[in-house]
């Protein structure tokens, strides 16, 4: 069986509207996950290529209209393969230098696995805190990982409340992601995608060490929702290899 359709049925066993079944569920598909590889879902020709891709000298910007050099991210192209209540699956497709912004997950459990190419991800958890002043727009979060990833490597998994539920990415060579999402964002059950920035701790109560209390404040970080910079653009495809019927 392809392993594209034994995800697709591990999914479909193992995940409900509200989430997994139980984490031995989770490390299922997350077995079969780890096996998956470009040729399986017909990408192995741009895996190839980003193996023999090398960066380019100079400024990729191009020029404003006061002349001046402007960068702009190269759009993100989103291959999308299956959707129900239950789970959705799709690949993102990054160019080098593309950044995915800081964003959430809210109530979900994400597995991705970096299918070919190198990124670097920066993710965060929310921190629980009592209360926060009504002028304060920020929430604290502790760095959950920074660093590079590099295929072939293992899948990971990201949790509601642990794991980096808010992250970010920034490819470094072409690279693709397979994402799995349970259950999947859907703005009328309250799961809609977030954006946020960092931004200084200031206006902060003077007894803010005792409310995060056990937490080492040198490793919070405060973040604002935002909106999307208007650079950061997701071409949405569909999925042309073998076909996932619905349940």
């Amino acid at each position: 069986m392809p392993v594209l359709k034994k995800i697709y049925n591990a999914c479909k066993d193992s995940f409900t509207p509200t989430g997994p079944i139980s984490e031995e569920a989770l490390e299922k598909v997350r077995a079969i996950l780890d096996d998956l590889k470009p040729a399986n879902v017909g990408l192995e020709q741009e895996a190839v290529a980003a193996q023999k891709w090398k960066p380019l000298n100079g400024s990729n910007g191009r020029k404003g209209r006061n002349g001046s050099q402007q960068q702009y991210p190269p759009p993100i192209k989103y291959l999308h393969i299956h959707e129900c209540e239950k789970f959705s699956i799709g690949i993102f497709c990054m160019p080098p230098s593309s950044i995915i912004p800081l964003h959430n997950h809210p109530g979900m459990t994400v597995l991705s696995k970096l299918l070919y190419g190198s990124l670097h991800v920066k993710s965060y958890d929310w921190v629980d805190m009592p209360e926060l002043p009504e002028s304060c727009r920020a929430r604290p979060a502790k760095l959950a990982r920074d660093c590079e990833m590099r295929a072939p490597c293992s899948s990971t998994v990201l949790y509601p409340t642990k794991g980096g539920n808010i992250h970010c990415f920034k490819a470094i060579t072409p690279c693709a992601i397979f994402d799995i999402l349970t259950p999947p964002y859907s703005a009328e059950d309250g799961r809609h995608c977030s954006y946020f920035r960092r931004v200084p701790s200031k206006g902060l109560p003077d007894d803010i060490g005792e409310q995060l209390e056990g937490v080492n404040l040198d490793e919070i970080v405060w973040l604002e929702e935002t909106p999307p910079a208007e650079n950061f653009v997701v071409l949405r495809g569909q999925y042309k290899g073998p076909l996932v019927k619905k349940p």
